[in-house]
């Protein structure tokens, strides 16, 4: 069901226009393209070589008697007695806990980005909301969804447990879109949160805070999981004689959880001095809540927000933040996914980015 003749392979960056020129063979073969090649500054995003080089390989099928090109028409493919049709299977579903509009700018960014590129390589994609809750009605509903559709492969985004052992046991392709949770053996692609939390740690150990948290929704999530150990492992980092307090405080996500909770952590006899928070949203409204208890950023509490969002940079003062450029994840989820609906197969090992640490203006020296 889920086989598939290479449709498309990115070059290695050694004799750039010889495997370029394979590519695009190996791309033709498999009936990627009908009659037309797509432009040439198009060939080059997608190859990411430059113009000449592309150029280079377009001549090389044209004497090879693949391609037709001629000054002001579109490139025309040649067609071959040996050129299949284009395969059934050219479905790729989203399996989401939530709606694509509600995901983060970054995630929105790249799945739209890559939903475009599968478009242009005559991959559809459709959504499929799998909700968290009723784990064995969900699955059901799943399955009948993949036996009901010629999937090819799937996506699945921030998915709990369950949801992607049921992928891997069941030998369906598919790539991870975040962390796998422990014992699940799929390709991944995600922030290296654990590496990212166990900077934060060092960063607060570093200016002198003892009695550090971290602010974290109780998902479920194997990225939050992992954010979860990094903390801790970066606190026991600590060489020095003093006691580090490492408290992890989880919420339910919503604004007045948030804040009952961070109540009763700052009523309590030993209350945190810095804070690393997960997910934008929660950053807000961790720093309404010290200003209202009339604690100041960062003079009495440093603050760390984990991920990215445009406001942070221009929050005043600044918020001190992870982040990456944008493309950069773009450009990673789009190689992978064309290399997998190239090659049928990825292995199952997890590609992580690690984000710059933005210093802002939110931590401070503990005196």
């Amino acid at each position: 069901m889920c086989s598939s003749p290479h449709l498309f392979e990115l070059p290695e960056r050694a004799s750039l226009s010889a495997q370029v020129a394979e590519a695009l063979r190996k791309a033709i073969a498999a009936g990627t393209w009908q009659r037309y090649l797509p432009g040439e500054r198009r060939l080059c995003q997608l190859f990411q070589v430059s113009r000449p080089t592309i150029q280079t390989a377009l001549r090389v099928l044209v004497k090879e008697g693949r391609l037709v090109i001629k000054r002001g028409c579109r490139t025309r493919i040649q067609d071959t007695p040996n050129r299949p049709k284009v395969g059934r299977n050219r479905l790729v579903g989203l399996i989401t806990q939530m709606p694509v509009t509600q995901m983060t700018q970054n995630a929105h960014h790249g799945v739209s980005e890559m939903r475009a590129h599968l478009a242009e390589h005559g991959f559809s994609t459709e959504i499929f909301v799998c909700s968290p809750s009723g784990a064995r009605p969900q699955l059901k509903k799943l399955e009948n969804f993949v036996r009901q559709n010629p999937v090819f492969c799937c996506v699945l985004i921030s998915v709990t447990r369950e949801v992607q052992l049921w992928f891997a046991q069941n030998s369906m392709p598919a790539l991870v879109l975040g962390w796998c949770h422990a014992g699940v053996k799929l390709p991944s692609l995600d922030v290296d949160f654990q590496s990212v939390c166990r900077h934060a740690a060092g960063v607060f150990l570093s200016k002198g805070h003892r009695n550090i948290g971290l602010v974290l929704e109780s998902s479920g999530a194997a990225g939050d999981l992992a954010s979860e150990a990094g903390f801790r492992e970066g606190a026991a980092r600590f060489t020095g004689t003093e006691e580090i307090r490492t408290m992890v405080m989880r919420h339910n996500g919503t604004p007045r959880h948030i804040t009952d909770k961070l109540e009763a952590l700052f009523s309590s006899p030993n209350p945190p001095t810095a804070l690393l928070v997960a997910h934008p949203l929660p950053v807000f409204t961790v720093l309404f809540f010290l200003l209202r208890r009339g604690l100041t950023v960062p003079e009495s509490v440093s603050v760390i927000a984990r991920d990215q969002d445009h406001l942070f940079s221009s929050f005043l003062p600044p918020i001190s933040h992870y982040h990456f450029d944008g493309n950069s994840f773009v450009h990673r989820l789009t190689h992978l996914m064309l290399k997998f609906v190239g090659q049928g197969y990825l292995a199952p090992e997890p590609h992580l980015l690690f984000p710059k640490f933005f210093a802002g203006a939110t931590v401070a020296a503990r005196e």
